[in-house]
């Protein structure tokens, strides 16, 4: 088994993460996050932010289908049609955790951080952004075959980017 290694956070990450936080606790935002790929780094770094904690409400960290169901709602048909790494679970994702939780915004990621099967793009990563009382955004981004660690660093990025973006 081998051990865990944390991702270093770059300047420019975690001052977008401060900047984030900062706005979001302004405006008394509740933040969510429904994590595939990224596996709860995301909620990791939404709570490491010392005097922040009250923006942040709490984290889904769905790694296979079953959790994706039973978590945050998604539809298995949905799962067996559009397959994990799509627009549409991404959605769904976010707006189940919005759903199922007090945020007022809600943030998924749902791809392939690493090797994928022989006809799945590594380094494709869906993202989609809830706003309670709006509507929902997505993204996808083609990160390439870079390495899991810049794929789920890269994916940090776009993640808060999106949530500074659905804020008012």
């Amino acid at each position: 088994m081998t051990e865990a290694v944390l991702l270093p956070q770059p300047d420019d990450l975690q001052t977008l993460l401060e900047e984030t936080l900062s706005r979001a606790c302004d405006q008394s935002l509740l933040l969510a996050t429904a994590e595939s790929c990224t596996g709860g780094l995301l909620a990791s770094m939404l709570t490491d932010v010392e005097g922040a904690s009250h923006a942040f409400d709490r984290g889904f960290v769905t790694y296979t289908q079953s959790a994706k169901i039973d978590m945050l709602g998604v539809p298995e048909d949905l799962l067996a049609n559009k397959g994990s790494v799509s627009m549409e679970v991404a959605v769904a994702m976010a707006e189940g955790a919005l759903q199922r939780s007090k945020a007022d915004i809600a943030l998924s990621t749902t791809g392939f951080a690493g090797p994928a099967g022989p006809d799945d793009e590594t380094g494709l990563v869906w993202f989609a952004c809830a706003r309670r009382g709006g509507e929902t955004r997505h993204k996808v981004m083609h990160y390439g075959d870079i390495g899991r660690d810049p794929i789920r660093t890269a994916c940090l990025r776009t993640a808060l980017i999106m949530i500074r973006e659905t804020m008012p």
